[in-house]
This record gives C-alpha cells, structure tokens and sequence, in this order.
C-alpha cells in the first residue's frame, strides 16, 4: 500500500520523532506531507524519506481557538486542501498524524475518496481543547476515520468519553531504539563539568516551556530542597509561550534561584543532558497523553518523578521504575526529591530497572510490527 502521511508540525515534537519511525518501512511508498517547514523536513531527508512541504502559511488556528477563528481559517486551508486532494488521489491511505492534519485529511478523505487513518497523540479532552475544536475533531474522526491510534490508553478512554467511537480506535505505544540512549560516562563527565553541576544533585526537565507542562511547579519545589540541589530546564516556547518564558525566569529571580536553575533552551544532546541528571521530573499541570520524555530518560537509566495523570500512570510504577506525585504540588515533589538525595543507591537501582523495562515494553522493532499488522489488517478489511 501507498500512503500519504500529514502533519502540521516543520519543528521536532513527540508526534513527529513516533511519525518519523513509523514512516521508515514505508519509505519507498510514501510521501509525508508537513504543514509547515523546519527541522522534522531536514531529519526527514536524513532518513531518505519522501517529503514535501505543502504550504508555506500557517494555519492559525490552535487547540483553545473558538467558533469564529475555526470559520476563519477555512479560506485559509482551501489551497491546501486542494493540494491534497490532488496528492491522495495517487495514494491508497491518508494518514493523519496531528490535529490540523486531521481536519485537511478528513476533507481530502471525502473528495478523493481515500480511506483515513488517525493517529491520535492527544487527550481529546476540555482540559486541553476548546469545545469548538473538540466537536470538530469528534465528528471528522467518527465521520471519516476508518482507524485510529491512540498513543495510550489514556487517549483512548479521553476519546470514547468524548464520543469516539469505540469500534475504530486501538492502543500503540510509542516505540523507541534504546542504543540511542546509550552514552559514554566520559561524555556525561564532560558535559557536567561544562555545566557547572559537577557536585551537585541535578533534576533536569526535558519539555517545551509551557504553562501546562508545569516548569513552575519544579521552580516552586526547588525552594524546599537543599542547596546542593540543582535543575536543568531543557527547552523553549514552541507555541507562542514567550510570556511565560519570562515569568520563569522572574520567578527564578525573585526566589533567588539563579545560581541553581539553568534554562539551556533546545538542544539535541537529549540522551547526554539527561544521563546527567541524577532525576528528570516530568511535571505536566493537566493529563499527559502519553509522556516521550519518560520513557526516553528510563532508557537513560535515570530514575523518573512524573506526574501522576494520563499516560504517565501507564508507563511508571511507583516506586520500581520512577515514582508518581500529585499533579501541581510542589511539596509533593519536593519530598520525593529530597528522599532522592537521601537515598541516592535506591534511584540507581530504580534507574537500571527502568532501562530494562523500557527497552523491552517499547522496542521500536515490536511497536513498528503492531503498526503494521494493523495497517495490514485495515487494507484487508478495505
């Protein structure tokens, strides 16, 4: 089968790194379309994959915009919806990998006549759409969609409480190639020195820096942990967050943390940073659709403190491969925190239990497989 992958992203999100793996088997039939240029286009190109970006405007519309921008937006798509309309009529699937690609190819679906593929990496919920966008995306999924796959189980319950249906939609985790996570202890010895956090105890944070994802709530947990105790903040706004980029960084000022926080904005030694760390935090204020960041610092070996909401649940179990804590509550990391430091042999052994059982429950190889029997068995049934 031929497919036709979209997605409205040019920069390098968790969707885009799961599409990327995803689209390698196909790579002699396949186009992947991008809404947007940048570096996902480039890695693309690395991994001698079919690409092609399909409009150079940006489509102005996010998940909390209303009615009247939803409207607005429409003449705006039309060239690119005719431009895939065009593109999936030489192909046999439309896949869909976010949310603005679910609207163009659900109308492109309609008028070329080619069966639809969803993969759902949200939590189709109001805590993270408006009700305009949520009933958009319910009824183009229910309407077009043939399959959908959901990135946990998680997003899955999210969908069928929001009126998905239930008979299209099935669970695959994303999958990741562990030796990309193995790093030379001369490395991470470098790069602390470098850092200025040779004897410290370092908590990183691997995210864009957004209201929902809750660098705050680390910021806020860092005043009740000991002086030796420092954080990293991996990332930068991706969507508009400037303004909170700057309470951060007033928050940090203010609380007199300067010489403790370290915002070293996006990078693309994540492995590395993250072998650093003595604990990565994953701290999100709302349910967390699945958690790439988990996974990815349980591969590094490193104990993990998340959040405990959404896909988080499905992937730490407390106290063997990481530890959950109440969603923004700071005192709550703060203590798990400190018994870290306290207990520094424990969080070794919690590390080495979660790079194992990260490598084996998402091998890249296995979770490409259930991709792949499931677009068999959906090209049968078509």
């Amino acid at each position: 089968m031929k497919f036709l992958f979209l997605d409205q992203s040019g920069k390098l999100g968790g969707a885009e790194l799961c599409l990327l793996d995803i689209v390698k088997p196909y790579a002699n039939s396949c186009l992947v379309g991008l809404f947007a240029d940048g570096d996902f286009r480039k890695l693309l190109e690395t991994n001698h994959i079919p690409v092609e970006v399909l409009t150079t405007q940006g489509i102005k519309v996010n998940k909390q915009s209303g009615l009247f921008s939803a409207l607005a937006s429409l003449g705006q798509i039309t060239p690119l919806i005719y431009r895939v309309v065009q593109l999936a009529r030489k192909y046999d699937v439309i896949y869909a990998n976010t949310q603005k690609a679910l609207v163009v190819g659900a109308i492109a679906s309609l008028f070329s006549r080619r069966p639809l593929v969803y993969h759902l990496h949200d939590i189709l919920s109001l805590e993270h759409f408006s009700k305009t966008n949520l009933r958009v995306a319910m009824t183009l999924i229910n309407n077009f969609a043939s399959l959908v796959i959901a990135n946990s189980q998680a997003s899955k319950t999210a969908f069928i409480e929001a009126g998905g249906n239930p008979n299209i939609i099935e669970v695959v985790y994303n999958g990741f190639e562990a030796d990309n996570y193995q790093v030379d202890e001369f490395e991470v010895i470098k790069i602390r020195e470098e850092l200025g956090i040779n004897d410290k105890f370092v908590v990183g944070h691997f995210s864009r820096l957004s209201p929902w994802k809750g660098q705050h709530i680390l910021i806020d947990a860092l005043v009740k942990c000991p002086e030796n105790v420092n954080v990293i903040l991996v990332g930068d706004a991706l969507f508009g967050e400037d303004e909170y980029v700057q309470e951060l960084h007033q928050k940090v000022s203010a609380l007199g943390l300067e010489k403790r926080v370290k915002f070293l904005g996006f990078r693309d030694d994540i492995p590395l940073l993250m072998s650093a760390c003595n604990l990565v935090a994953h701290t999100s204020i709302a349910p967390e659709p699945f958690g790439r960041v988990i996974v990815e610092a349980m591969l590094c070996g490193k104990a993990v403190v998340a959040a405990k909401a959404g896909g988080a649940v499905e992937l730490v179990e407390d106290g063997m491969n990481g530890f959950l804590v109440t969603p923004n509550n700071p005192q709550e990391l703060a203590q798990v925190i400190n018994n870290c430091v306290d207990e520094k042999v424990s969080i070794l052994d919690i590390g080495f239990y979660g790079r194992l059982d990260a490598s084996q429950r998402f091998n890249v190889n296995n979770i490409n497989q259930q991709i792949q029997n499931l677009l068999k068995s959906f090209a049968i049934n078509k």
